[in-house]
């Protein structure tokens, strides 16, 4: 820090402060030469220190130099008592600013002027006191102030910030027939007002007609259209101003133009024409600045083009730019995505040695490595994190935990989340939740309760996912009851049943034939608004045609075409199977040409069904037709349809055309199974019992 000189004038103490770089060291020289016999600060030295003062770190001084402005009695511009008004408008201080309006000849001699006003009144905008800054532009009215081009400027910023759209573009022609005339600031404030708010169509209508008042656009006003029509999927409207700004003889694309094309491009999946406007920036010698490159990189690693990625990468590196821990970070997972584990290994020790690791790094390649079954390299990262003074997070449990079980290691991940909860480690619901799914998949439904248990202890409350997981694993066991009572004390844990908790007990209840209880719970949806949707009456169908009830199976048919369901193959699989096996066929075939109606495309499982429902009633001839339709709809025949087939042809003695099917489907390669020999077998002894 410099020192001050034994003989003090306001001019030196000004070229001390001017070679101080650092602000807190600037305010030190400041208040040392302060406390100097005889010496009284100047306002030029006055304007200097507060216009440092800016930052949030220093603003609480400015309060301090106001006074010794006051008690020194110095006259100072109005240029000074407007820097301690911006000081506070940049850090909504409102009601400072305000104090020192009012107070302005007090304090600085000087009476406020329009700028004054102005600041003060967008003080009151930056802290979104809204109705205050209109009453006090009316306060100015009374003052006999006359506002200017600014003060209108301020005022169409209230009208967008409160979404008075309509009431801004009226203040603009208003301006205009004033003899105003709206500037750049005027048109972009409202422009880009109506793009953050998605009214695309209208901010486009206000940038067209700036050059027919003669109001030539900026750069950021073909910015914020372009990132507006990008954010609303229009990339044509893009496009379109983008090609507007490179012909515009006025205006220059400067770096946040080319980021804003190359993000959009990327996002909308056009990433050819995102590399065309990156080599153009290159061309034109535009610096590519970080977030360039991580955008490109970014975009080309989620489209899967990594080679791509990797190039950009190092160019990157060939233009002097150091990749942040998210560039490393997004390649990273672009790697692991593609199972590219070495290429990624590497780039982790590159990671190492740049020191540009942090914890989102190792939860990305723990969970990576679990995703591409590299179990164990993945439990080997965990343990060098804390020698690496990196601290886990609930995120990184999480991903432990659901990669342990996903992959089977139940007992590994059960020791993790004992060693976190002993350890005070950072658990949210997900590590829970991952832990608890495992357990209900693996039938470990005793352990499940403990740990419901030891979660509610840690302060995370099992959430529907959690809850609906416990019922699902309950329902899978055959454990009804279990699944009922746990689906009973979930309100008065905090969760409340939704949807999918309804539809995993109906359809336990159906398949155990419990209709009656699966009702009520239809009836209990109904009352708490939740609607059976697709998945729920498909159940019900499914475990009434289960137990030879197709007419309630037909009656709830009914019911969902008139609650507006519309049924999906599975939902007329089910009921075709149901009429087929109950021998109404012809119903079957009915419902399966009244599918197109219901844009639902009739599959495999749907022609076997019929097909070998046809056999069952020995309509062989429809059975064929339904077989030809199998080829005419360009679906393969599997094991399946060859079974029925062979099947209803031995059924009727024709062995020879059972034997064509079998060296067709071998040709198909189409595996016979046991079923398959089974079938040919016994026709054959059939045939022989027969001669």
């Amino acid at each position: 820090m410099a020192s001050s000189p034994k003989s003090l004038s306001p001019k030196r103490v000004m070229k001390l402060l001017k070679s101080e770089k650092n602000p807190h060291s600037a305010l030190s020289i400041f208040d040392s030469v302060t406390r100097f016999p005889g010496y009284f600060h100047s306002p030029d030295v006055f304007h200097h220190i507060l216009k440092r003062l800016f930052d949030p770190k220093f603003v609480a001084h400015v309060s301090r130099i106001v006074e010794l402005i006051r008690t020194q009695k110095c006259k100072c511009p109005e240029d000074v008592a407007l820097t301690v008004i911006k000081a506070y408008a940049k850090n909504s201080m409102p009601d400072q600013a305000l104090d020192i309006f009012k107070r302005m000849h007090q304090i600085f001699g000087c009476e406020p002027g329009i700028r004054s006003y102005n600041s003060l009144l967008n003080a009151f905008i930056e802290s979104n006191k809204w109705d205050e800054a209109e009453s006090f532009f009316l306060y100015v009215e009374t003052m006999g102030l006359s506002p200017n081009l600014q003060t209108y400027n301020i005022l169409i910023k209230i009208s967008c910030r409160k979404k008075q759209f309509d009431k801004a573009n009226e203040l603009l022609n208003w301006m205009w027939k004033q003899g105003f005339k709206p500037d750049v600031f005027s048109y972009g404030t409202l422009i880009n007002s109506l793009a953050k708010n998605g009214h695309m169509s209208d901010a486009l209508k206000l940038f067209n007609e700036m050059p027919e008042r003669g109001v030539t656009p900026d750069v950021t006003c073909y910015n914020i259209l372009m990132d507006g029509f990008f954010k609303k999927g229009d990339i044509l409207n893009a496009k379109e101003i983008w090609e507007r700004l490179l012909k515009d003889p006025s205006v220059y694309p400067n770096i946040p133009s080319y980021n804003i094309m190359i993000n959009g491009l990327c996002k909308c999946g056009k990433f050819d024409e995102s590399f065309q406007i990156w080599h153009r920036m290159k061309k034109n010698e535009r610096g590519q600045d970080l977030f360039t490159y991580s955008t490109l990189i970014n975009g080309l690693c989620g489209s899967g083009n990594l080679d791509g990625a990797t190039r950009v990468y190092k160019e990157m590196a060939e233009d002097g730019l150091s990749p942040d821990v998210v560039v490393y970070n997004t390649l990273l997972n672009g790697y692991l995505r593609e199972g590219r584990i070495k290429e990624c290994l590497e780039l982790w020790k590159v990671m190492g040695k740049e020191g540009c690791r942090s914890v989102v790094s190792y939860n990305v390649l723990i969970r990576g490595l679990f995703e591409n079954k590299k179990v164990d390299d993945a439990i080997s990262i965990w343990e060098l994190l804390p020698e690496k003074d990196c601290c886990a997070d609930s995120t990184t449990y999480g991903v432990l935990v659901h990669g342990l079980c996903k992959n089977g290691y139940l007992n590994k991940a059960l020791s993790i989340l004992e060693e976190a909860e002993n350890g005070g480690g950072d658990l949210d619901t997900f590590a829970y939740s991952s832990m608890i799914n495992g357990l209900c998949k693996e039938g470990r439904l005793d352990e499940v309760v403990g740990i419901l248990d030891r979660m509610t202890k840690h302060g995370c409350k099992p959430n529907p996912h959690v809850c609906n997981a416990v019922i699902n694993g309950f329902v899978q066991a055959s454990k009804l009851e279990d699944a009922l009572r746990f689906f009973g004390d979930m309100v008065s844990k905090g969760c409340s049943p939704t949807v999918v908790t309804y539809n995993t007990l109906i359809n336990g209840l159906s398949k155990a034939e419990r209709f009656s209880e699966a009702y009520v719970l239809v009836k209990e949806m109904l009352q708490k608004g939740w609607k059976p949707n697709l998945f729920t009456y498909t159940m019900l169908m499914k475990g009434l045609c289960q137990c030879d009830k197709l007419d309630m199976a037909l009656n709830l048919w009914c019911q969902a075409l008139e609650k507006g369901i519309k049924p999906d193959v599975k939902m007329h699989n089910i009921i075709i199977h149901g009429l087929c096996s109950s021998g109404k066929v012809e119903d079957a075939l009915q419902l399966y040409s009244e599918m197109k109606q219901w844009n639902c495309v009739p599959n495999l499982v749907t022609h076997n069904t019929l097909m070998e429902g046809f056999y069952k009633v020995r309509d062989f001839a429809k059975a064929s037709e339904i077989w030809d339709r199998i080829l005419q709809d360009g679906l393969q025949p599997d094991i399946i349809s060859y079974n029925i087939t062979l099947k209803g042809l031995c059924s009727c003695h024709r062995l020879s055309d059972a034997i064509g099917f079998l060296n067709d489907a071998i040709d198909r390669g189409v595996l016979p199974t046991a079923i398959t020999w089974n079938i040919l077998v016994r026709a054959v002894l059939d045939n022989i019992a027969l001669t």
